[in-house]
C-alpha cells in the first residue's frame, strides 16, 4: 500500500513530506521510501506560526484561518510528494504543533500554569552533592504523584492542518489527529515514534536509542531483542531542547541570515561555558522524572533571554554564546541517559534536522565515549525524514491494521490506542 506520511515539527522549518510502499501487518511490516521532500512553509504563514507558539494572543476566527491555511500547505505537499507514482492509498498527517502541555496534577494545576508563563530559573549550585540530593527529591516527589492517577489532569496538544480539509482537497483519506487518543488514555501523547523504532530499529544484540534532535530532542531506549523481557524494558521521553534554542541564537546574531548553524561551523568556533550549562541543567524539566513531554512552551525566545542575561557575567564571544547553547543540547541529552537509563546504550542513532550538525555530533560523541554515535541513515532509514515515515506508518496501523501506535510505558498511558482520526473525502 503506498501511504504518505506528513509532518512539520517544532523547528517549523517546513513540511516533512515522504511517499513510501508498506506491505506487512502490524509490527511485522517492510518499508520502501519512494520518494521524500520537505516544502519550506510562505514567509508569512510561518511567521504567524511562530508567534502563535511563543503564546501571542489570537481571535478565534484568526486561529481557524491559520487552521485553514496549514492544511492547504500540507494538501499541496501531499500532491507534490506522489507526482509521477500511482495515488497514495492514505495520507497520514501530524500537522503543525501549536501548543503542547503534558497531564498535571489537580493540586499542582496552579503552579503548573504559572511556569508557563515564565522562565523558572534556579541559581547556580555547584555543589554536585546538593544537585544530586534535588534529583533524587524531585524523584521520589514524582513516584507519590504516580500514585495519585485519580487526582491527574488530562494533558493537551493543539496540531493544526485539519485532516478533513486535506482529505477533500487530495481526495486521499486521511488520518490525523494523532495525539489526542494517547493523551485521554493519561499519557503525555509524546513521543509517539518508539513503536516505530520497535518496528525498524531494534537490534537482536545490542542497546540502542534512538535520539531525534528536531527542535526538541525526543529518543527511544531500545533493550536488545535477546533479552527475555527486552520489552518491558523500552523506554522514552523528551530531553529537552535540541536544535530550537541553537536556531534562534544563530537567527539573532547573523540577522536573519542565517536560520540554522550548518554542520555546526558557528559554534565550532567557540568554547562552551560548562559553568552556565551546569547551572541551566538545575532546572525542574531536567531533573523531572519520566516520563516526560515538552516543547516550545518552555524552551522558546524567553528562555533564551533568560540564558542570554544567565550569560552576561562570562564575558563570552558570539561562537562561544552558540557553543554554549548548543552544549546545553549534549548536556541534557548525556544528563538524561546517566540518571535515568539503566545503562548508556552501545549505540546511539541520531535523526532529524540535529543529526547534520557535525560539531553537536561531535561534543555527544565527546560526552558519551562509551557509545557509538552513528545516524538512522548509516542502519538504512532516512534521518531527515524519520517522523514523516513514522506518521505514514501509524496512519497505516489505523487505517489498514486497527492496531495500537502507542507505547503505554512510554508515554504514560494507562493502555494501547488506536491513535488518529480517519477522515473520508467527500465523493
Amino acid at each position: 500500500m503506498k501511504v504518505i506520511g506528513l509532518i512539520s515539527g517544532t523547528s517549523i522549518d517546513g513540511i516533512d513530506a515522504v511517499l513510501v510502499e508498506i506491505t506487512g501487518e502490524n509490527l511485522d511490516i517492510e518499508i520502501e521510501l519512494l520518494n521524500a521532500e520537505t516544502y519550506p512553509y510562505p514567509t508569512e504563514l510561518k511567521s504567524k506560526i511562530i508567534e502563535v507558539c511563543h503564546n501571542q494572543a489570537i481571535s478565534m476566527a484568526e486561529l481557524a484561518q491559520l487552521d485553514d491555511a496549514i492544511a492547504y500547505q500540507f494538501a499541496i505537499s501531499a500532491q507534490n510528494i506522489q507526482q509521477k507514482f500511482p495515488t497514495a492509498t492514505i495520507i497520514g498527517s501530524h500537522g503543525q504543533t501549536v501548543y503542547h502541555r503534558p497531564p498535571i496534577l489537580r493540586n499542582e494545576e496552579r503552579g503548573t500554569r504559572n511556569k508557563e508563563e515564565k522562565i523558572f530559573t534556579v541559581k547556580e549550585n555547584t555543589n554536585q552533592q546538593t544537585k544530586n540530593q534535588k534529583a533524587e527529591e524531585i524523584r521520589d516527589r514524582d513516584s507519590k504523584r504516580n500514585k495519585e492517577n485519580s487526582s491527574l489532569i488530562l494533558g493537551y496538544s493543539m496540531q493544526l492542518g485539519r485532516g478533513e480539509v486535506i482529505a477533500n482537497l487530495t481526495r486521499i483519506p486521511t488520518v490525523s489527529n494523532f495525539r489526542a487518543a494517547d493523551i485521554a488514555a493519561g499519557g503525555h501523547g509524546a513521543p509517539l515514534v518508539s513503536k516505530i523504532d520497535i518496528c525498524l530499529l531494534s537490534h537482536p544484540t545490542k542497546h540502542r536509542v534512538i535520539q531525534n534532535l528536531g527542535g526538541i530532542g525526543n529518543f527511544t531506549y531500545l533493550p536488545p531483542r535477546n533479552n527475555p523481557d527486552w520489552e518491558q524494558k523500552i523506554c522514552g521521553w523528551d530531553t529537552g531542547p535540541a536544535n530550537v534554542l541553537i536556531d534562534l541564537a544563530i537567527s539573532e546574531l547573523t540577522d536573519g541570515k542565517q536560520t540554522y548553524d550548518r554542520n555546526g561551523e558557528f559554534a565550532s568556533g567557540g568554547t562552551p561555558c560548562k559553568k552556565l550549562v551546569q547551572q541551566w541543567l538545575e532546572q525542574d524539566y531536567f531533573l523531572q522524572s519520566p516520563p516526560k513531554s515538552t516543547g516550545r512552551e518552555l524552551f522558546n525566545q524567553d528562555y533564551l533571554n533568560q540564558c542570554w542575561q544567565d550569560a552576561q557575567t562570562e564575558n563570552l564571544s558570539d561562537a562561544d554564546w552558540l557553543a554554549t547553547i548548543t552544549e546545553l543540547t549534549v548536556a541534557s541529552i548525556a544528563h538524561s541517559y546517566r540518571t535515568f537509563l539503566p545503562q548508556i546504550p552501545d549505540e546511539i542513532l541520531l535523526c532529524g534536522g540535529g543529526s547534520r550538525n557535525i560539531y553537536l555530533r561531535q561534543r555527544l560523541q565527546a560526552e558519551l565515549t562509551s557509545a557509538k554515535i552513528l545516524t538512522t541513515d548509516e542502519v538504512g532509514l532516512d534521518g531527515d525524514h524519520k517522523e514523516a515515515i513514522a506518521f505514514a506508518i501509524l496512519a497505516y496501523w489505523r487505517y489498514h491494521c486497527n492496531f495500537p501506535g502507542n507505547v503505554p510505558q512510554v508515554t504514560s498511558a494507562n493502555k494501547p490506542m488506536l491513535l488518529g482520526d480517519i477522515h473520508l473525502p467527500q465523493l
